[in-house]
């Protein structure tokens, strides 16, 4: 029973309850609460129920003035909107959860899934790039789409305009995935709602965010990170030196997925990007066999998740820290990320206090937490 945390075996494939699904919603709704801290916290306290009861006490204990925690109405409601137009709110660990996804440390407790979930279950290869394309670059990203999806993959990508697109519209007959920066009743761009619908009948539409939530310029790198986290590997097809489509490869890197460039011009600027991550070691690519020949092998290994996840914590709520740890923990932190190791080992307090210490922090708004266990204050 995943209530008492996310720390059981995940072969066991687990099955919320919709009052469970409330209250895990209720959770990743509440001010503060990212897919990180939302882990956390559900391990710690045993589910999200006692999670929830915790909040506004590890709050105030960073200096907030309380906490703002999504009522079981708004979450209900949510639940129940979503439903009404076909979107299923799949939670983390559920058979119809993404399994490479669910692989990533900021994987979404939930994910809003509209259309064919059959098609997650699929190796998905990733195209992104430039929304200024250039009609070569769209042209070639329409192809290889299209020969990758003939091959047996799905498409996934971001439903921007230019290289996206054109992705997603090559790849409608053989399922594509398209991974929303806001919410299912927010498409951006707007002039993307009757792709989407279109995606919908072999394909599939994702999101983490509440339904009518608006994108922000902050969402879409966090948007990113779910297309990659999707994706066996990631295709650049046009970049420019600054770009979205970059942070998606470089995330694609963290996350351990293969990164192939499409070469340019040197004389385009939609080309500075790929052609520099060429440099940086990423798979120069030609046509879609190039692809095929590197993710082949690794699909070949078989694809397993863990067969159980690292043992659970001892319970943050019988942990509390005294004022003179609190104050050494804090006192270590700043605008530069630093990794909790160093900060266990510095403070020469516990791991579980100075866990204790930066949920309260996170909650309060004072916290931000990177990749790879650093932190830093806000």
């Amino acid at each position: 029973m995943l209530s008492s945390g996310l720390g059981a075996s995940v072969t066991e494939r687990i099955r919320l309850t919709d009052e469970q699904r409330i209250d895990w919603l209720r959770l990743i709704r509440s001010d503060n609460v990212g897919p990180r801290t939302f882990r956390e916290l559900i391990n710690h306290f045993g589910g999200a129920r006692p999670a929830l009861d915790a909040l506004p006490s590890l709050a105030r204990r960073g200096g907030a003035a309380g906490a703002r925690i999504c009522t079981h109405e708004d979450a209900a409601a949510e639940l129940k909107a979503s439903r009404s137009l076909g979107i299923e709110l799949v939670a983390l660990g559920e058979a119809d959860y993404p399994m490479r996804l669910q692989t990533i440390d900021d994987a979404p407790p939930l994910l809003a899934v509209r259309g064919q979930r059959a098609t997650l279950a699929r190796p998905l290869v990733a195209i992104v790039g430039s929304r200024n394309a250039s009609a070569v670059g769209m042209k070639f990203a329409a192809k290889l789409a299209r020969d990758i999806g003939a091959a047996g993959y799905g498409i996934v990508s971001g439903l921007a305009r230019g290289i996206d697109a054109a992705a997603h519209r090559a790849s409608l007959d053989t399922g594509t995935v398209a991974v929303l920066a806001g919410g299912h009743e927010r498409i951006y761009p707007a002039e993307h709602v009757e792709l989407a619908q279109q995606i919908l009948p072999q394909g599939a539409a994702v999101s983490e965010m509440p339904l009518t939530w608006e994108p922000r310029a902050r969402d879409f790198p966090r948007r990113n990170r779910l297309i990659s986290g999707l994706a066996v590997g990631v295709v650049i097809v046009e970049a420019a030196r600054r770009s979205g489509s970059l942070i998606t490869a470089r995330m694609a890197g963290e996350q351990g997925r293969e990164v192939f460039a499409v070469p340019g011009s040197p004389l385009d600027p939609r080309s500075e990007g790929t052609n520099g991550l060429l440099k940086q070691g990423a798979i120069l690519i030609t046509e879609a066999a190039d692809v095929l020949s590197v993710i082949e092998p690794i699909l070949g290994r078989g694809f397993d998740l863990p067969a159980q996840e690292p043992e659970r914590e001892p319970p943050l709520h019988n942990t509390e820290p005294g004022d003179d740890e609190r104050n050494r923990i804090v006192a270590l932190l700043g605008p530069t990320p630093t990794t909790i190791d160093d900060l266990v080992r510095l403070s020469r307090a516990s791991p579980a206090i100075v866990r204790m210490v930066l949920l309260e922090l996170e909650l309060a708004g004072r916290l931000e937490r990177h990749g790879g266990s650093f932190v830093s204050l806000v």
